[in-house]
């Protein structure tokens, strides 16, 4: 009996050890990619996004691209263009021609921000080390993110990494609700010759739209 009290307490000692040193190794990981990401002026990428509740019959497909900039950003998605400059938020809803535009506050946003898609992994998450996959000749490490905040809507995240260039290749997002997320990289350009108007608001450009002032 002691024995078997002494080999299961072994067992449990090299697992808590293998599970440091995958936790240590993924981070370790993510902190190349938040370096590589950090040391780009801009960022512009293109991406498929597929949200799907098979429980509720529901699945949406649809593409987007975003231009990022320090904490600025532009992004397209579903018709709706929702613009930061860094103070003031914009969503631009064409189909509605109404605009609303609110202060961005930091305490109350409560979901990823276009600004934080690529780095919002930084604080808040528990990492594991998961599979890697071969696509197309693309080595692809996933490292898996448990959010340490019991109540959180989000279950898990599946960070897909290119092991060669250190960037984002997917992210697949579990809800408590069974929603799953999937945002796939199709485009990704660096340090582009990008306007400053590109994210600044011209209110003369939408002659004739509802303004929604939230604050």
């Amino acid at each position: 009996m002691k024995k078997l009290t002494f080999l299961l307490s072994l067992f449990v000692a090299c697992s808590s050890v293998t599970f440091a040193q995958n936790s240590d190794k993924a981070k370790a990981l993510l902190d190349e990619v938040s370096k590589k990401v950090r040391s780009y002026d801009n960022i512009e990428i293109e991406f498929s996004y597929v949200l799907e509740n098979t429980t509720e019959n529901i699945k949406q497909e649809t593409r987007g691209d975003v231009n990022l900039k320090d904490d600025k950003y532009r992004l397209n998605l579903m018709g709706t263009t929702r613009l930061f400059d860094g103070e003031k938020l914009y969503t631009i809803i064409p189909e509605d021609e109404e605009i609303n535009i609110s202060t961005y506050n930091p305490e109350d946003n409560t979901g990823i921000t276009p600004s934080e898609m690529l780095t919002f992994y930084e604080d808040g998450y528990l990492y594991k080390w998961d599979i890697k996959q071969n696509v197309k000749g693309r080595k692809i490490q996933y490292v898996k993110l448990i959010p340490i905040d019991s109540n959180a809507e989000i279950k898990e995240i599946l960070l897909g990494i290119d092991v060669q260039t250190k960037h984002i290749y997917n992210l697949i997002q579990t809800q408590d609700n069974g929603t799953k997320v999937t945002i796939k990289v199709n485009g990704f350009k660096t340090d582009q010759n990008l306007s400053e108007n590109l994210f600044k608001f011209n209110e003369d450009k939408y002659q004739g739209y509802y303004i929604n002032l939230l604050d």
